[in-house]
């Protein structure tokens, strides 16, 4: 089957699943394959849940009395799929990428285009090559506009990625030191990421622009784009106005205050208030959804705890994230105690990178430094305020014998280390 004879069943099925143990009634199934599991023989099971079809790449399971149908290649026939639905869907299509921020810039324009539009944009981190097609299946016929955001870890991704989703529209929140072991360096970096300039240069399509950075308004020279910036003169100008940590900013005299912690994510609001600008979405609707938006469980999230205040922001990071997450909590009042934990995926720089960070924050203001991780453990840096532990669970025998009793507390780290379960021990 191709995606044309595949498409009569997904418009009268109630959305896609590649999952049985999350199947739906009449939800059409993809049998997915992964190192660990084999969807194929799951397909008579997600019938017999419900499923008003399912698709295998695997000859043996196929049973078209059953509407069990096969294929070449069911990842294939899935992203196929997505991109023959975006044909059929008339409305425009924003694609974020970029190193840091764009899962909050994603979360924060989706909340401002609420205000006008019935909108689909990408649940949770589903920005893969999976991901992507699952969410672009999402869409029904009454959204009006979608937000699509890509992740990637290699060249060549992103590139597939917008021939999936074909957008109408991107914007890259910035160029970052993450996934350095796939991309090999800041320069890989900014190849794959750029990718979604091609896309939108080759198809006369828009980017939108930081002005202020100066790799995103080299690489758009010769693209149809709309800028902002805090710095340089653009098509939306801002103000910066945060205040104890919350960021916070200014357009046309209307002050955007926020939920979220850390100064990095003045861009993030910036980039946000200017697309729903664009897309003519009101600025008092604007200035409301940004001040209702709460960020997600473990990103920039602030926890009171017996007077203390500790900044959460376990979800992920890397070196530019964490570069900047040191500075921003060095900028705060009060006694300061920092946790971090190993960042991954960094290949043959990973050494470097976790000296370097531990170096900036030893010449920070902070009471203690507390290192944990494998790769944190092997820097050799002498500092009376740095501790080093080989796990999160050595780390929580020592505060259990010595409390935490600054005023602040930064907790951050990459996804792998659930530096999140410190806060109740803490």
């Amino acid at each position: 089957m191709n995606a044309d004879e595949i498409y009569p069943w997904f418009l009268q099925s109630s959305g896609v699943c590649t999952d049985t143990r999350k199947i739906e009634k009449s939800n059409l199934f993809f049998a997915l394959k992964g190192a660990n599991f084999n969807g194929n023989q799951y397909a008579e099971h997600a019938i017999e849940k419900g499923a008003i079809a399912a698709i295998v790449d695997e000859k043996n399971y196929e049973n078209k009395e059953k509407n069990i149908f096969y294929v070449q290649d069911t990842l294939h026939s899935l992203q196929e799929l997505a991109t023959y639905h975006r044909k059929n869907l008339n409305i425009p299509i924003i694609a974020l990428t970029g190193s840091n921020g764009k899962t909050t810039t994603k979360e924060l324009l989706a909340k401002c285009l609420e205000k006008k539009y019935d909108v689909s944009f990408t649940q949770g981190n589903l920005n893969n090559h999976i991901g992507v097609p699952l969410t672009l299946l999402s869409i029904h016929q009454n959204h009006e506009i979608a937000v699509i955001e890509m992740g990637a870890n290699h060249t060549n991704e992103i590139a597939a990625l917008c021939e999936i989703a074909r957008p109408d529209f991107g914007y890259i929140t910035n160029f970052g030191k993450a996934h350095l072991e796939g991309f090999g360096g800041i320069e890989g970096v900014i190849q794959a990421k750029t990718e979604l300039y091609s896309y939108l240069l080759e198809n006369n399509k828009i980017a939108f622009v930081n002005a202020d950075d100066a790799i995103q308004t080299e690489k758009t020279k010769s693209i149809k784009n709309v800028s902002f910036g805090f710095n340089h003169l653009a098509d939306y100008n801002f103000k910066r106005n945060s205040q104890e940590g919350m960021a916070a900013i200014i357009y046309d005299n209307h002050q955007i205050a926020s939920n979220l912690s850390g100064l990095y994510n003045e861009n993030n609001l910036a980039a946000a208030v200017s697309i729903a600008l664009y897309f003519d979405v009101g600025i008092h609707d604007i200035q409301d959804a940004i001040l209702h938006y709460f960020p997600k469980i473990n990103r920039s999230q602030e926890i009171i705890r017996s007077g203390q205040k500790i900044l959460l922001d376990a979800y992920n990071a890397n070196p530019s994230s964490m570069e900047a997450a040191l500075h921003n909590f060095n900028e705060l009042d009060g006694s300061k105690t920092v946790i971090l934990g190993d960042m991954f995926e960094l290949g043959e720089l990973s050494a470097q990178e976790h000296h370097d960070i531990a170096k900036l924050a030893s010449t920070l203001n902070f009471e203690r430094i507390y290192l944990i991780g494998k790769e944190f453990m092997q820097i050799k840096l002498v500092h009376p305020c740095l501790f080093q532990f080989p796990t999160k669970e050595v780390f929580m025998e020592f505060v259990d014998d010595e409390p935490i009793s600054t005023d602040r507390i930064l907790i951050k780290g990459s996804r792998g280390m659930a530096l999140e379960g410190l806060v109740e021990m803490i």
